[in-house]
């Protein structure tokens, strides 16, 4: 037989041979095994005594209003969630509608007077005349202009 304690997985035969679980046949090898492995020996010397002690002890008696205490003492402590939602609950939700209905109409506010609307041209006819009355000379002054300008902010950076 393998040594229970050096092969984890069957280390829990020597807690069944303890607690008096086992069959037999295999309480017979097991013990065959602790009478020449020192390590089991003791381990299982130390599981018997932890199982006497259990079987010796007894519990105190529960008082007949333990149950009536223990439910008065859940209800007076309040809770880490109770806290977190209190702030949420309907009544507050109430008080503070007008103030959240008011930051709703600012931010409304301002983000209209940060886009205006945009206006539609009256005469599109007046605009389409302006576009198309560009002479290429203007376009390439404002091209090498452009560049100029291009080549200006590279040296700044430089």
């Amino acid at each position: 037989m393998r040594c229970p304690i050096e092969n984890h997985e069957s280390a829990e035969l020597l807690l069944a041979y303890t607690a008096r679980t086992l069959s037999a046949e295999t309480t017979a090898a097991l013990e065959q095994h602790i009478a020449v492995c020192p390590a089991c020996r003791e381990f299982a010397a130390h599981q018997k005594a932890v199982w006497e002690a259990l079987d010796t002890w007894d519990a105190a008696p529960v008082s007949a209003d333990f149950d009536r205490r223990l439910y008065q003492r859940i209800e007076r402590e309040v809770s880490w969630w109770d806290l977190l939602v209190r702030p949420f609950r309907p009544i507050t939700l109430v008080r503070s509608l007008p103030i959240a209905a008011a930051a709703g109409i600012l931010i409304m506010a301002g983000i209209m007077l940060q886009r205006p609307a945009e206006m539609t041209p009256i005469e599109t006819g007046v605009q389409l005349e302006a576009v198309q009355s560009v002479q290429p000379e203007q376009v390439e002054h404002a091209l090498a202009d452009m560049e100029l300008l291009g080549e200006f902010s590279r040296e700044v950076r430089k």
